[in-house]
Formats: C-alpha cells, sequence, structure tokens
C-alpha cells in the first residue's frame, strides 16, 4: 500500500469498543482486533510508536477522540469525513454519504437513515443484514455507525475494514486530481485531529480578571431574578437618561432605537455599529449606546453564566471545533473561541511557568492570491515585507490607495476610490485580475470552484431561492462571494497546515496549541522554550507554504511574538 495511503482503521462503536483493521505497513503482519475501547487505545499508542503509521476513521470527532484523550501524538492520519469534503464539497459527510461518493453510487439510491422508531425496518431480508456493514447493492447499512448501534465483534470489524477502504478509494479519487489534493486530504485531517486535542486542552483563562471584566462591563454577579433585571435597567439608564422623554424605550428593539436616535436628529437607515459610528459627535447618546452594546454583549454571550458553564476547574475554556465551516473550509470553534470581545482578551492568559507565542500571518490573502493565480509579476511584490508598498509604486498611488485596491478586488468592491484603483491593477496584475474575474463569473453561472489544493466549493445552493425580480442582484453577490471564496479557501489550507506542522515540530518542547483563529495562532508553552519555539514556529511557516503551494516564488511571513496575555498581542 503507497505510504501516502491510509494503513490502519480505527474506529469505535456507541457501546465502549473499537476495533483496528489492517497492517502498519505492506510488508507489515495484518491487524484485525476489536475489545474495550481503552485496551484498543493501548494497542494503537504500540502501533502508533513504530512509526509507520497512518490512520483512517470515519470522522475523528468520534473515532479518535479516546486517542486524543489518551494523549497518543498521532503524526499521520486520514479523516473519511474532511477527505469527503474535499471532494464534495458542503458540512454533511457521514460515513453513508462519505462511502456512497468513494463508490460512485448514486445519492438518491442509499437507504433511509434510521430514525429509532417503528418504522425502521433491518429484517433478514435486507441487503446487507447480517455482520456485514456493506449490502449487497453497494450502500452501508443505515444502521451502522448511529447511536443505538451495538455491533458485535465480526460487524465491528467490518466496520473498520469499510473504514480502510473507503479512505482508500478516496485517496485513489483525489490522486486522480493531483499531489496536491492529497497532500490537502492529509494536513485537513490533521487539522481534524488538531481540533479534538483543542477541544481537549482548552484556552487558558485567568478566572479572576475574566470575572472582573465581566463586572466592569455587565454590573455585579445578580444574586437573583430580580437583582439581575435591576442591574440590566441601571445598564441601560445610562444610555436612555441623555434622551429626556424617552427613558422607556427598549434598546434591544431596532426601531425603537432608531426613534430615539432620530429625537435628537440622528436620522439613519439602521443601527449598525460601521453607520452609527460617524455620528459620536453628534449627540452623546450615540457614544454611550455604542459602548452599552459592548457591555450587552458580555452580560448576554460572554457573562456570568458563560464563564460558569463554559470554563472548567482547571481554568480553561472548551468548546467544540471543526475543520472545516461546509463552504470555503475554515475552521470553527463554539463557545466564544472565535469571537471572544478584544474587552475579554486580558483574560486570556498563560497558565504558570508558561507564556503564549502568538503568531499571525502578514498580508495572507493577497499573498494567496499570487501563489494561485500565478501571476508572477504579483508574486515579486511578496518579497517584501509590507506587500502594498511595491504595489503602491508600480500603480503610482499611495499605500493605502493600493490596499484598498487589492482589498476591493478580492472582495469585489468596485465603487469609489476602489473602483478607480482597480483599473490600475487590472493593467498591472492582469493574471491575478483574471483568476478573480473567472470565479466571478462561475459564481454567477453558479458552477462549482475549487481552492488551489481541489477543495469543492459548491455554488448551487448559495442565494438560490430569491425573488426574480432580485436575481441580478443576487447573482452578483454569489459572484462576490466566489471571488473572494477561492482566496478564503485556500488560505484556510495554507493556515491549517501551517497549524498541522506547528503542532508535530514543537511537541517535544512541550508546546500546545490553544487558539486557532483565522489567519493566527496561540501556543501554550513552558516559559524556557518560548524564544526556541517562536523560531519553529517560523521555520514552519516557510516549510507548510513552499509544500503547499510548490513553489518558493511567494513569500509568506508572520508577525511572532512572545506574550503572557492575549491582549499583550498587537492589533
Amino acid at each position: 500500500m503507497p505510504d501516502l495511503a491510509p494503513h490502519l482503521a480505527f474506529v469505535t462503536s456507541p457501546d465502549g469498543r473499537a476495533a483496528i483493521v489492517g497492517a502498519a505497513k505492506g510488508d507489515a503482519a495484518p491487524v484485525s482486533e476489536c475489545g474495550p475501547t481503552p485496551h484498543m487505545v493501548a494497542r494503537a499508542a504500540e502501533l502508533d510508536r513504530s512509526g509507520a503509521v497512518r490512520w483512517a476513521w470515519w470522522a475523528a470527532a468520534v473515532d479518535a477522540a479516546p486517542l486524543a484523550a489518551a494523549g497518543i501524538p498521532v503524526a499521520r492520519c486520514w479523516d473519511v469525513a474532511e477527505a469527503h469534503r474535499i471532494l464534495v464539497g458542503g458540512w454533511q459527510a457521514g460515513p453513508a454519504l462519505a462511502w456512497s461518493a468513494a463508490h460512485g453510487l448514486d445519492r438518491s439510491g442509499m437507504p433511509a437513515e434510521v430514525r429509532g422508531d417503528l418504522f425502521d425496518d433491518f429484517s433478514s431480508d435486507l441487503p446487507g443484514a447480517g455482520t456485514e456493514v456493506v449490502r449487497s447493492d453497494g450502500y452501508l447499512r443505515p444502521d451502522a455507525g448511529q447511536p443505538e448501534w451495538r455491533p458485535d465483534d465480526s460487524t465491528l470489524l467490518a466496520w473498520g475494514r469499510a473504514a480502510l477502504t473507503c479512505a482508500t478509494a478516496q485517496a485513489d479519487l483525489l490522486a486522480q486530481r493531483g499531489p496536491r489534493a492529497v497532500g490537502l486530504a492529509h494536513s485537513e485531517s490533521a487539522a481534524a485531529f488538531l481540533c479534538v486535542e483543542l477541544g481537549r486542552d482548552g484556552l487558558p483563562i485567568d478566572r479572576e480578571a475574566a470575572a472582573r471584566l465581566i463586572a466592569e462591563s455587565a454590573g455585579p454577579r445578580p444574586t437573583s431574578e430580580a437583582d439581575a433585571r435591576e442591574i440590566r435597567a441601571a445598564r441601560d439608564a445610562r444610555v436612555l437618561h441623555l434622551v429626556p422623554g424617552h427613558e422607556g424605550a427598549d434598546l434591544r428593539n431596532p426601531a425603537q432605537v432608531k426613534e430615539l436616535l432620530s429625537s435628537v436628529g440622528v436620522v439613519v437607515p439602521h443601527t449598525r455599529k460601521w453607520v452609527l459610528e460617524p455620528f459620536r459627535a453628534t449627540h452623546p447618546v450615540v457614544a454611550a449606546l455604542l459602548e452599552w452594546r459592548k457591555a450587552e454583549r458580555i452580560a448576554t454571550t460572554y457573562g456570568y453564566p458563560w464563564l460558569d458553564t463554559h470554563v472548567g476547574p482547571d481554568d480553561r475554556l472548551r468548546g467544540g471545533w471543526t475543520a472545516c465551516d461546509g463552504a470555503a473550509g475554515r475552521m470553527t470553534a463554539q463557545n466564544g473561541l472565535h469571537n471572544l470581545p478584544a474587552e475579554m482578551r486580558y483574560a486570556v492568559a498563560a497558565q504558570p511557568g508558561h507564556v503564549f507565542v502568538r503568531a499571525d500571518l502578514g498580508q495572507i490573502e493577497p499573498r494567496v492570491l499570487a501563489v494561485v493565480s500565478g501571476d508572477e509579476a504579483f508574486a515579486a511584490a511578496t518579497r517584501a515585507d509590507d506587500l502594498y508598498a511595491p504595489v503602491a509604486a508600480r500603480l503610482g498611488v499611495d499605500r493605502p490607495v493600493a490596499k484598498v485596491a487589492v482589498l476591493a478586488a478580492m472582495y469585489g468592491q468596485r465603487s469609489g476610490a476602489a473602483g478607480e484603483a482597480l483599473k490600475g491593477l487590472e493593467h498591472a496584475y492582469p493574471v491575478a485580475m483574471a483568476y478573480l474575474d473567472r470565479a466571478y463569473a462561475a459564481g454567477l453561472r453558479r458552477e462549482p470552484l475549487r481552492t488551489f489544493g481541489g477543495r469543492v466549493i459548491p455554488l448551487d445552493a448559495i442565494l438560490a431561492d430569491v425573488p426574480v425580480e432580485g436575481a441580478a442582484a443576487y447573482d452578483a453577490a454569489r459572484g462576490r462571494f466566489a471571488r473572494n471564496a477561492v482566496i478564503q479557501g485556500s488560505a484556510a489550507e495554507l493556515f491549517k497546515a501551517w497549524a498541522a506542522t506547528v503542532r508535530a515540530t514543537t511537541r517535544d518542547l512541550g508546546a500546545q496549541i490553544v487558539l486557532c483563529l483565522h489567519d493566527e495562532l496561540l501556543v501554550h508553552v513552558p516559559a524556557e522554550q518560548a524564544e526556541e519555539t517562536r523560531r519553529r514556529l517560523l521555520v514552519a511557516l516557510d516549510d507548510s507554504a513552499r509544500r503547499w503551494s510548490g513553489t518558493t516564488a511567494v513569500r509568506f511571513v508572520a508577525d511572532a511574538s512572545v506574550i503572557h496575555r492575549w491582549s499583550e498581542a498587537k492589533g
């Protein structure tokens, strides 16, 4: 079996058992064992230490969770769900769906999912009844892997063989797209396992600092529902007293807020922050309202219930992580891990004897555009620490104008100053601009796109059900989404490849990735290993960028620093 393909499958069942099927390497004795999960985890650790294993599983969040819980530092794996998301796109990636796609089976012919009621039928005359998990018509049994499934040993081993077979078929399909697609499956699978570790380890929190910050915004911890109402009313009063006669306005009702603002001469179409900001000097209530919203967000989303529920006894904030959002492929996280208010970042603090190494990819999207478009002139601009400086010089404009133009090109803005500067971009960097225009055109036609690594981005369901009279506007919006999705999706691929490389190359230092936020990494590390971790993190960026892009013509940069609290990082 090729080294790029998976060797061993590790699968679990809902009744607390697991199975290992396959061979550690081509000339090794086959393995076909099952038993209680703790016993099989110990066996997996033994096999993993051989250094010749690429594991396969249906989904890391289910099957690999026991391995992560045991601290097994899995180095290489193949996640069937993540590979399916690359092959087909979207979020749905259950075993039955992934199996059907990998084997070219018509999705419409898949057996109905188990509903857990009297209409489920698993009688002996159904295809595939008994110990096998693949039916005689080629589809997986609908009960396999479901929460109520209780397989015997033979069936659980068959489940493992099916996972390995599916992974191998996926590897063959991706190989037809090219080596980048197989490499993407490897890095996405590693990212999925990292997500399990992120959920296991959590983000270090200074609980006392968090409680203090909540109190500053939301008021003291309420002792009863009545106390909570009084605190909320006091928070509202700091805004409402500025507009006499409107003390009864509900600040959580946009229509009433518009009416309140209108009474002091601030007439706006809606009350979003970017609309209100220019009116700060018009009347004191505008600034008070914007500050109230920050406090309200902390009180309702990141207040005392959030602190009590999601920050554990070990002072770690935990939430579920996913390696792919089902669209362009960005990582997602729950419980505030991806959208913690800036005011709360002071509470993210390294534990005693440790520090954070924080790194932020610089100008990642335009640098990715240079790779995916193959524009040699634009690639030359990436050799500079500040990409926008040589672009500005080439266009004969100020740096801020050049930056706006590049970002506008990737986000589809064509009006105002950006529109004028875009004309210069189209002349100076025609290959890059043509790449974005092709993505836009595909969006108009609802044709699927692929990221640089080969992930499918389906567009047929994006803004699909729209009124006829608004079709042109929605088509244009889909086009703008498409031109940005190919960049953001490709940037997400590079970021996850970098994160996986950092994980692999800093583990011996005691380093622990605790946050992945778009293009930012936060690594928790013993203080004495901080500088070495920082050095390796930058080396990992060079290595992963070279592997991902297949070239050294485009330079990627990161700002890496050693900090004690997340708030110390440069914005």
